[in-house]
């Protein structure tokens, strides 16, 4: 597998500036690739047609080319049609414009028709190819054209260039042959980053949003479910979305939304079914996800090996460089640039709560939102944007009834898929899971006994009150409480949606959506504590790839975690013991863990004996 897949790429550049080239670099090696040809025969001009030549003569032979010159209209068609494991090149969108004024006799300022940039970025957002990279010119660097047909073509390739790099990933602006990133970074990891090119924590810190609260989401629990905030506040980049828990579910009833990864054969359900023709994710047992590239994950730990250290190497750290290299296809993987924390919270109430305040919880998440405690300053320390998300909370035992009905456990699945696309459209390339609220690390060791097969007693940790007192009667009550949880549930299926349904709640259901949408994007995860890696074992249920993405950098010495990353076959990368509240140690080690990428990339190899 390779860096390419899930990517839509933009490359622009004036005439001779090398973005053809570019661009074929950038679908070489994905297997079959598909050449989009849009320019026209170009009848009686023997430049244009020897310039078409000279495009022909570079493509390998194996390359399949479509011919859209002369029916523009297709191009739309191609890429809504095109197939999962399809690399497409499109060349250029400049031919493309050409062939469509054409068509519609639009060569004037008066009867220029309106051309379908917003279809045509539509189809680039939603196509379903592996690759797709995209050439087009960029003419808005010289002087006004002095025809109106010149005036015409600048104005509408300048809107299409800017609806098309809007949806990409990235975006790269070609001059003289020397490619430069402005949108997204290069992914070809062609050798080691200059030392000047490295982009430091204190830079990145810089360049990210301000902790400023802005309003929503404001999750509505259903009937019977417990109140939830109204007035909920979000510390978080623009991109968070804003709508309420019931518009939320009402909007993927009736919206077009992103098209998630194929079943396995056999795995669909008549429910994911029926979500996929009404356009709704289909979020289904078997899912077939991403994988690392496990090539690229072995080629940057060989490379380790050959680097000019005084010392005997990365130790600990190098299975961060070899995780790194894999999520990112690269064999020369890069520091984390932009990276988000989703803080999820929600109360829970009955004996999994014993011991636990929800006023303190509320208090701390209000603390974050103001840019304060412990989350937000070691976000700001590690240059990390922190959004937190105000789940409603179950007003109900789990010991007595379910935690969340069925039709919210779906909607809240979706609820985290949808949080974790708007990261990565923003350009996030790792996500931090943490966690808040009375009673969460409780249920989540029921989650975790049932999934991993553990003994409450055992994985349950101590519950300490203030002042560092050790609460022995709220713990047994807590034991008590998922004991009872357990007995009550342990004759339904072990399906993923009962086991968040009946214990779970909403912030797990959440924050398993999280993990299979930063998945199916190839964005990894870091999470540390009890509900990130509950999460993580129930959404293995949806998709066994989903393990593969995850980053545990501390256990926190809480053994339900422990056995929890047992199960999942994550190694803890440090042993810090801290416990300063779920996502605050994976915020801690953040630093470091950007300190050995960034070792990585820009250490040279050693010289060999006797240089």
């Amino acid at each position: 597998m390779s860096w390419q897949s899930g990517r839509r790429l933009l490359v622009l550049g004036g005439i001779r500036s090398g973005k053809s080239e570019l661009a074929e670099q950038l679908v070489s090696g994905t297997g079959e690739i598909r050449y989009v040809a849009t320019a026209g025969a170009g009848a009686g001009d023997p430049t244009w047609t020897a310039r078409v030549a000279a495009h022909r003569e570079r493509r390998p032979s194996g390359w399949a080319t479509e011919e859209i010159g002369a029916d523009p209209d297709r191009l739309i068609t191609l890429l809504t049609e095109a197939k999962p494991d399809d690399a497409l090149l499109v060349d250029d969108l400049g031919g493309w414009l050409t062939a469509t004024l054409d068509a519609a006799g639009a060569w004037d300022e008066e009867t220029r028709a309106v051309l379908p940039a917003e279809s045509l970025a539509a189809a680039v957002r939603d196509c379903p190819a592996a690759t797709l990279v995209l050439v087009s010119p960029e003419v808005g660097l010289s002087v006004i054209a002095p025809t109106a047909a010149g005036r015409v073509f600048a104005d509408a390739i300048g809107e299409v260039n800017q609806a098309v790099a809007e949806v990409c990933d990235g975006v790269a602006f070609v001059v003289a042959g020397q490619p430069t990133w402005i949108k997204g970074t290069d992914p070809r990891g062609a050798g080691p980053v200059a030392a000047d090119q490295v982009v430091t924590d204190q830079e990145v810190a810089a360049s990210r949003p301000a902790l400023t609260p802005v309003a929503g989401p404001v999750l509505t629990p259903a009937a019977g479910t417990g109140a939830a905030d109204t007035n909920a506040q979000v510390a978080t980049p623009a991109h968070a979305p804003s709508q309420t828990w019931d518009a939320e579910r009402a909007a993927w009833a009736n919206a077009e939304t992103t098209v998630l990864p194929l079943l396995d054969a056999g795995a669909a359900t008549d429910e994911s079914a029926a979500a996929t023709a009404t356009g709704q994710p289909a979020i289904a047992v078997g899912m077939s996800l991403p994988m690392p590239d496990e090539d690229a994950s072995a080629a940057a730990g060989d490379r380790l090996t050959d680097l000019d250290v005084a010392g005997a190497g990365f130790g600990a750290l190098a299975p961060v460089v070899r995780f790194a290299a894999g999520t990112q296809g690269l064999q020369v993987p890069r520091p984390w640039q932009n990276v988000l924390m989703l803080l999820l919270h929600a109360d829970h109430d009955g004996g999994v709560a014993a011991g636990d305040s929800p006023a303190a919880a509320a208090r701390r998440l209000d603390a974050v939102e103001s840019g304060e405690g412990a989350w937000a300053l070691l976000a700001g320390a590690a240059g990390v944007a922190v959004q937190t998300v105000r789940c409603p909370g179950t007003g109900a035992s789990i010991e007595d009834a379910d935690a969340l009905r069925d039709v919210d456990v779906d909607a809240a699945l979706r609820y985290g898929w949808q949080l974790a696309e708007s990261a990565v459209d923003a350009g996030t390339d790792l996500i931090v899971l943490g966690a808040s609220g009375a009673g969460a690390d409780a249920v989540a060791t029921a989650v975790i006994t049932m999934t991993a097969n553990g003994e409450a007693a055992a994985l349950l940790g101590r519950v300490v009150a203030a002042g560092g007192r050790i609460d022995d009667l709220a713990w047994m009550r807590r034991c008590a409480a998922v004991r009872d949880g357990l007995h009550r549930v342990r004759a339904r299926a072990r399906d993923p949606r009962a086991i968040l349904g009946t214990l779970g709640g909403a912030d797990h259901a959440v924050a398993t959506g999280i993990l299979l949408g930063a998945v199916s994007r190839r964005t990894p995860v870091m999470l540390d504590g009890p509900v990130g890696v509950a999460a993580a074992l129930v959404a293995r249920d949806f998709g066994a790839q989903t393990r593969h993405w995850i980053l545990l950098p501390d256990t926190g010495n809480h053994p339900a975690v422990r056995l929890g990353a047992e199960v999942l076959g994550v190694a803890p990368v440090l042993d810090l013991k801290l416990g300063l509240g779920e996502g605050a140690t994976a915020l801690a080690a953040l630093p470091l863990l950007r300190s050995a990428l960034t070792l990585a990339a820009t250490l040279p190899a050693s010289p060999p004996p006797g240089a």
